[in-house]
């Protein structure tokens, strides 16, 4: 594993070290994940206005311009993201509906920040908490998938957080 592990103990420990990640004047592109937002760093990141954010969940944008967005995170000076898992010996899992994420966690941006809650299977558990059915799986979510083991050395940065995040 050739990762830059970090481990925090909650999201505000979290969003303190991603802070420290984003420089002045950089690009910083997004990966779908909803723990990014959940320790408050999406709102940050938006609201920093002396870096290039492409930001594909801005409100109003066109779908050609949320392609243009995504296309253009993938070589920047920062990726921020999330993981669907991280196994015990470190390897990164992924499943991904249109490809930007794991592609470039693969290859492209500079460095790749990867935001990582300590629950398991939430999207299932969340459903079942509500009452509905668990019907999420690799078929019916994992459009591209990958297994990364190792990466150049300290490009990709895990902030393990020591609470539950995303799904």
């Amino acid at each position: 594993m050739c990762y830059d592990p970090y481990f925090v103990q909650n999201k505000d420990e979290a969003l303190s070290l991603c802070k420290t990640f984003v420089k002045t004047d950089m690009s910083v592109g997004l990966g779908g994940s909803t723990s990014v937002s959940e320790i408050g760093l999406l709102d940050y990141l938006i609201n920093k206005e002396d870096i290039t954010l492409f930001n594909q969940y801005e409100k109003g944008i066109s779908m050609e311009e949320n392609t243009n967005r995504r296309r253009l995170g993938m070589v920047t000076d920062l990726f921020v993201t999330g993981t669907n898992a991280l196994t015990k010996d470190g390897k990164l899992i992924n499943a991904d509906g249109s490809g930007n994420r794991v592609a470039a966690m693969i290859f492209g941006p500079k460095k790749v920040l990867v935001i990582v809650g300590k629950n398991i299977d939430r999207m299932n558990s969340k459903a079942i908490e509500m009452g509905r059915e668990p019907r999420h799986n690799l078929d019916n979510i994992a459009n591209k998938f990958t297994h990364i083991k190792a990466d150049e050395k300290d490009r990709i940065v895990l902030i393990i957080v020591n609470e539950d995040l995303g799904f």
